[in-house]
C-alpha cells in the first residue's frame, strides 16, 4: 500500500497551521457566540454549534500534522471538509437563515478565503508528499 510521507514537508506543516487556525477560530465562535451573533447578524447558535464543530476538527489536523507516515485519503477528507466549509459559508452569505451585517459578511468572507487557502496548500502539500510504505 502507497501513502503519504509527511514528515518535515510543507502538508505537515500546512495542516498543523491549519489546526491551530481552526481550534482558536472554534473556540472563539464557541464561547463568543452571544456577542458575536448580533454583531455579525448571525444566530448565536450557528456560530457556537460552528465552533463547537472546529474543535474536533482541529484536533484532527494536529494528529495528523504529528504522523510521519499517514495514508493519504485523511489528508483526501481534509481538503474535502475546507472545500465544503467554502461552499457553505458562500451559501450562509447568500441564502442563509439570517442576514449578515457588513462585519459578518467580512467575518464569514475572511474565513472562507483563509479555509480556501488552507485547502490548496494541503491538497499542494499532498501533491508534492513522498510516497512511503506505512510501518
Amino acid at each position: 500500500m502507497s501513502v503519504k510521507n509527511v514528515s518535515g514537508t510543507f502538508l505537515r506543516r500546512a495542516l498543523l497551521l491549519d489546526a491551530v487556525a481552526s481550534g482558536a477560530m472554534g473556540l472563539l465562535m464557541a464561547a463568543a457566540a452571544g456577542p458575536m451573533g448580533p454583531l455579525l447578524g448571525l444566530e448565536p447558535g450557528l456560530l457556537r454549534a460552528a465552533g463547537l464543530g472546529l474543535i474536533p476538527f482541529a484536533l484532527l489536523l494536529g494528529y495528523l500534522a504529528s504522523k510521519d507516515i499517514l495514508p493519504s485519503w485523511p489528508v483526501w477528507f481534509v481538503v474535502a471538509v475546507n472545500a465544503l466549509w467554502v461552499v457553505d459559508s458562500v451559501l450562509l452569505m447568500t441564502h442563509g437563515p439570517t442576514a449578515p451585517t457588513g462585519l459578518g459578511v467580512a467575518f464569514v468572507s475572511a474565513q472562507a478565503l483563509a479555509v480556501a487557502v488552507f485547502a490548496a496548500l494541503e491538497y499542494a502539500g499532498l501533491r508534492r508528499g513522498t510516497s512511503a510504505a506505512l510501518a
